[in-house]
């Protein structure tokens, strides 16, 4: 038996058994990928802003903490 090298022409599987891939969807790039880049791009934003808020609550800290030196000096 042949191997077939092309997934929309499958040796031995008959005519309509399998659905006709495009190319974006043979490479994973279908149309549920934009789901899941949607997904992580609100996971990123999550986590930035996360980070931020971080920062800001330890810079605020440091500044306390720089002025409350330079009053015991």
């Amino acid at each position: 038996m042949t191997v077939s090298k092309n997934i929309n022409n499958p040796v031995g599987q008959g005519g309509g058994q399998r659905k006709k891939q495009s190319r974006a969807e043979r490479q994973n790039n279908g149309p549920h990928r934009n789901l899941d880049r949607q997904s992580a791009a609100e996971q990123k934003a999550e986590l930035v802003r996360k980070m931020r808020e971080k920062a800001a609550a330890a810079a605020g800290e440091g500044a306390a903490q720089a002025g409350d030196d330079t009053a015991q000096s």
